[in-house]
């Protein structure tokens, strides 16, 4: 078995790899990646980072965003937001954004993977998934980058917050809110007949 054959042996259609990752089955590397590239075995989908393609019957799919970005941060401690989830709330949102953002504890920035561009954005503590609690926090932080009238949403938000579980809404603004979002969600919380849902 030549050495490009077990590296090829590895590869799993729609697994992303780290360059170190495939060195380890590999004599050498840069070589046999030049190859597998030429080749449409392996594409590269950022620096130093590499999909083994999946085909369907529409062609060849992209990289799942969550193995994307694991594979970049090399990290599974992170929660990507995409502005859209803003319009489940129903507060008036309705804008369609292509930047998702992932809050992680490694890397703060734009970073194009996979032909998207992506804004990671460093926190202390980051969900392990998005709550409906979470998404509002969130929005709330994010308030000033929405293109819809601040105004109008604020008070939607505040209206949405007192009908929430008010426990799971405390975590979230304890664990993952910023200053701005735990100053507007005070009333709330502090409220003493808030609806626990």
């Amino acid at each position: 078995m030549t050495a490009l054959t077990d590296l090829t042996k590895h590869l799993r259609p729609g697994q992303v790899y780290r360059r170190r990752e495939l060195a380890r089955w590999s004599t050498a590397v840069d070589r046999h990646l030049q190859r597998l590239l030429a080749e449409g075995r392996l594409e590269k989908v950022a620096a130093g980072l590499y999909l083994a393609p999946r085909k369907t019957r529409f062609g060849l799919a992209p990289a799942d965003p969550h193995k994307l970005v694991e594979a970049f941060l090399g990290d599974s401690r992170f929660l990507i937001v995409s502005p859209n989830a803003y319009n489940s709330l129903r507060l008036g949102t309705t804008q369609l954004y292509n930047e998702p953002v992932v809050y992680n504890h490694k890397r703060h920035g734009r970073f194009e993977l996979d032909g998207r561009w992506y804004d990671f954005r460093m926190r202390a503590c980051v969900p392990p998934k998005l709550s409906a609690e979470v998404l509002l926090v969130d929005l709330l932080h994010n308030l000033d980058r929405l293109p819809e009238d601040q105004s109008s949403v604020l008070p939607k938000a505040l209206t949405r917050a007192r009908g929430m579980n008010r426990k799971r809404l405390a975590k979230a603004v304890k664990e993952f809110g910023s200053a701005r979002a735990q100053r507007l969600l005070e009333p709330v919380l502090e409220a003493p007949h808030a609806v626990a849902a």
